[in-house]
This record gives C-alpha cells, sequence and structure tokens, in this order.
C-alpha cells in the first residue's frame, strides 16, 4: 500500500513523501492515527492544495515542544519510593510514574514520551530519563529515586 505522509514518522519519512507500507500498518495505524492518507491522485491533489497549511502545522507543534524542552531541560525531579536496606526498591519506577511527577510539577508530560530504554528504575540514586517532546527534540533529565522506609 502507497500513502502520503501528513506528517513526518520516525523510521519512515517527512510530510509529504509517498512511501509504501504493508497493508496492515497503513490501515490500522498511520491512517486512523492522521499520519498519512492512501496515495491515490484525489488525495495527491488534495494535498498539494493544504501543503503549506500542514508545513505550518507541524512548525507550530516544533516550536511548542521546543518552549517546552526549554523549561525542562537540566531539570531534577525527585520521587520517593519504598527501599530495602540494600538500596533496591520494593516496586519500581516507571514512565507513568515518572509523567505523573512531572505533570504534579506543572510540565505537560505524557506517559508515552517518557523513554526508558533500561526498563523501569529498581534502585534507590540518580538516573537519567530522555523526555520524547518531538521527533526531533529530545531532552534528558536526571530522576533522583529517594527510598523510604
Amino acid at each position: 500500500m502507497q500513502v502520503i505522509l501528513l506528517e513526518k514518522v520516525v523510521n519512515l519519512g517527512n510530510l509529504g513523501d509517498v512511501v509504501k507500507v504493508k497493508d496492515g500498518y497503513g490501515r490500522n495505524f498511520l491512517i486512523p492515527q492522521g499520519k498519512a492518507k492512501r496515495a491515490t491522485e484525489a488525495n495527491k491533489a488534495e494535498f498539494a492544495a493544504r501543503r503549506a497549511e500542514l508545513e505550518k502545522q507541524q512548525a507550530a507543534l516544533l516550536s511548542a515542544a521546543q518552549a517546552r524542552a526549554e523549561k525542562l531541560i537540566g531539570y531534577m525531579l525527585k520521587v520517593t519510593q519504598k527501599a530495602g536496606v540494600d538500596g533496591r526498591l520494593f516496586g519500581s519506577v516507571t514512565n507513568s510514574d515518572i509523567a505523573e511527577a512531572l505533570t504534579a510539577q506543572g510540565f505537560e508530560v505524557a506517559k508515552s514520551e517518557v523513554r526508558m530504554p533500561n526498563g523501569p528504575l529498581k534502585s534507590v540514586g540518580d538516573h537519567v530519563v530522555s523526555i520524547s517532546l518531538h521527533h526531533d527534540i529530545l531532552v534528558e533529565i536526571t530522576v533522583s529515586v529517594i527510598g523510604e522506609a
């Protein structure tokens, strides 16, 4: 299936690219999420007419993400969890815990924007976590896990 991308999609292409994807990926993810349209002649003509509007919309999203990133750069988040004597947590600090704590501090961060490549945090100490605010903007913050008895 060939689709026209209506926004930048990681590992696929940029706005306006006509790419070939598997049928299920196009039907079940790209098209319902509004990230792409089928590459028919009518849709290509419609995209050509709306291209400037879509580029302006993407630029606005990028500038909003940059403004959010400026506030988060170098931020240190403190999270308290129950821990044992050896410094291991009885649970773990997940991406939803970090997103909730950042939202409570006044930052608008969704659970899906928190990137934890090594999985949940399971020990007391300082850990570096990435926040993906946009396809092109990745901010690293420090999460300090404090153990409580």
